[in-house]
């Protein structure tokens, strides 16, 4: 029990280590867009993230006594399973990574980490259209969340930036990308991440030799950047992630990952200067209450509480 404590305490530390992380990888992608388009960033942290995955991947097959291979499967039908899957999750953060670069151009990044973890909300929205029902504290994060996106992005002028819209876009990509990840992750295991990044990597360099001017000397110029999105955002962040939520009960981990929107304003602040108005952070709080309140399972801490008064008595 000792043990299982410390393990737990270490999956807390190492999901605080990857929300941080990803808060700072909002300046990585806006600082690259100095240099790259939208388009070159997304391809190039992609296909990083990919070749740091891909060790990841044949080592996790030694440790669990597989031969390592490139799909980790000899399978015929177990291989068209890993392929249709990181297919089908490539494209999906293919369009969620790539309108959120695009959106993060004409954006703060402490308003794109907030609008961001919106996905948290969204889930359960596309899962009503699918027959799920949404628990009460569900839509009361709706509400909120909704309340919060008026004060960030419309108050004033009633009028949404270009910029907050597309990265509201984004995070509808990102909740489908969650719900695609959760129906394939379990036979597939870590190579969704490795081949969702290929996919996403090929299609968003491909795209953007037709439609941006690339050039060696920009890209060496946001190399930096690049190296902080694709290897530790993508690479380590998701890695640390993987590992840390075997350890940490599965409605506890999204809480925690919703510090990444804290930490994107936090950088944003003290990296770029940015300032919001007092509204605009009280539509961050709303936002975020909103997150974390459409994650917490009421019945299953009412239950719990119902077992701990029967114990005592």
């Amino acid at each position: 029990m000792k043990k299982s404590k410390s393990y737990q305490f270490l999956g807390i530390f190492l999901l605080i280590v990857t929300s941080l992380i990803w808060g700072g990888a909002f300046i990585a992608q806006s600082d690259a867009m100095d240099h790259i388009g939208p388009l070159t960033m997304n391809g190039s942290r992609s296909l990083l993230a990919a070749i740091f995955l891909l060790p990841v991947c044949l080592i996790s097959d030694k440790i669990h006594g597989k031969k390592p291979t490139l799909l980790g499967t000899s399978e015929p039908n177990q291989k068209k399973t890993v392929l249709l899957g990181g297919l089908l999750c490539g494209i999906a953060i293919t369009f969620a990574s790539g309108i959120q670069q695009i959106g993060i151009k004409y954006t703060t990044v402490g308003k794109a980490g907030f609008l961001t973890t919106l996905y948290v909300v969204f889930v359960p929205l596309i899962e009503l259209i699918f027959g799920k029902r949404i628990k009460w504290n569900g839509w009361l994060g709706v509400a909120l969340a909704m309340i919060g996106m008026f004060c960030i992005c419309i108050y004033e002028s009633f009028s949404i930036n270009v910029g907050d819209l597309l990265i509201i876009i984004s995070a509808l990509f990102f909740a489908i990308h969650i719900l695609i990840v959760d129906k394939y992750v379990a036979t597939v295991g870590i190579r969704l991440s490795f081949l969702q990044f290929i996919v996403c990597g090929l299609v968003c360099l491909s795209c953007g030799f037709i439609f941006e001017e690339i050039s060696w000397q920009a890209i060496v110029q946001a190399m930096s950047s690049i190296l902080y999105a694709g290897v530790l955002s993508a690479g380590v962040g998701y890695t640390l992630q993987i590992i840390a939520q075997k350890w940490v009960a599965p409605n506890i981990a999204p809480l925690i990952m919703c510090l990444e929107s804290v930490f994107a304003l936090m950088f944003g602040s003290m990296l770029h200067h940015e300032r919001m108005t007092v509204v605009e952070y009280v539509g961050c709080a709303l936002v975020f209450v909103a997150i974390v309140l459409a994650q917490i399972d009421f019945s299953s801490l009412l239950g719990k509480k119902e077992r701990t008064n029967l114990n005592d008595n």
